[in-house]
């Protein structure tokens, strides 16, 4: 008798603790309600009008347009000038993918050392992230500028011709990718920073016991431990990456002609300049798929390599 009194007692208590918790649990739903409506508001709604302007003729501006079905998918697919942005986008995001990983994780690995000037390093590589993106890309438009541009006036007081390499398609995009990867590798810089000093020195004593070389420890001990920080870092400059606009509008607005236009530079000037917001809509559409795909693409590659520590 006193033995299923207490079993009844027990159970009366568990299921009082889960349904407590299930209220719990429930009250907290409440408090994701503001950022769910946030990202509705500002991000999935937008996106998905943008979606069904895409079928559309609108100019941007009139009140007055006509869905025209699939016509804007086609115009763009066989547009040449298409290929082109895409190329350009896929540069930008993944040569600032690559040189902003590299650099990082050689800044990181450097400073990870206890040198005297740590702190002042770190501060120095970091400070371009917080500079605007805009601003950056004038900074840097006064060095490459041919006229009066710092690199010209260096070449002029060496007695060589001045060069114009911000109208120079061949060359042009790969600027605009050193800008990108010059601002923004500190922010590499300090994940990997992180990351290498969250790995436990036990690992680096035991590769020690074994007689690993230097090359052998990275390769086997820090690079598996990093692979989180990789993640992230590769993720984040390919989104970065391949939405590039403002350092490209800065330095070239996109030109000669289009040959140096990212997709986000394209659909401005479609949207504003050639009053096209239907068409600027559908190379919307495209971009946000390169962008998923890709940046989806990394992160389930890059998580598949990491380990537990």
């Amino acid at each position: 008798m006193v033995q299923t009194l207490t079993k009844g007692s027990v159970r009366a208590k568990t299921e009082s603790k889960r349904k407590r918790k299930k209220r719990g649990d429930s009250s907290l739903w409440w408090m994701y309600l503001p950022s769910v409506l946030i990202v509705f508001l500002f991000i999935i709604f937008p996106f998905l009008d943008g979606i069904r302007i895409s079928f559309t003729n609108w100019n941007g501006f009139s009140q007055a347009y006509d869905y025209i079905g699939f016509d804007q998918y086609k115009r763009m697919f066989a547009d040449p000038d298409t290929w082109l942005v895409v190329k350009n986008t896929l540069l930008y995001g993944i040569g600032s993918t690559i040189l902003q990983n590299i650099i990082g994780l050689g800044y990181a690995l450097l400073l990870n050392h206890h040198l005297k000037v740590r702190t002042l390093t770190r501060t120095i590589i970091y400070l371009p992230v917080i500079i605007s993106p805009l601003i950056m890309g004038y900074i840097w438009y006064f060095f490459f500028a041919y006229n009066g541009g710092a690199l010209n006036d260096i070449f002029i007081l060496f007695g060589m011709e001045p060069i114009n390499v911000l109208s120079d398609p061949a060359v042009n995009p790969y600027i605009i990718v050193f800008v990108n990867t010059f601002q923004f590798v500190g922010i590499a810089m300090i994940i990997y920073l992180a990351g290498l000093q969250s790995i436990s020195k036990d690992y680096y004593e035991a590769a020690n016991i074994d007689g690993a070389s230097a090359w052998q420890k990275f390769k086997a001990v820090t690079l598996p431990l990093l692979m989180p920080s990789i993640t992230i870092n590769i993720v984040l400059n390919i989104i970065g990456g391949l939405k590039l606009f403002d350092v490209i509008v800065a330095l070239t607005n996109g030109g000669p002609g289009n040959a140096s236009q990212s997709m986000s530079t394209f659909m401005y000037n479609l949207y504003f300049a050639r009053q096209d917001a239907g068409y600027a809509a559908t190379q919307g559409v495209l971009m946000a798929l390169i962008i998923l795909i890709i940046s989806m693409s990394a992160l389930i590659y890059f998580k598949r390599k990491e380990v537990e520590a």
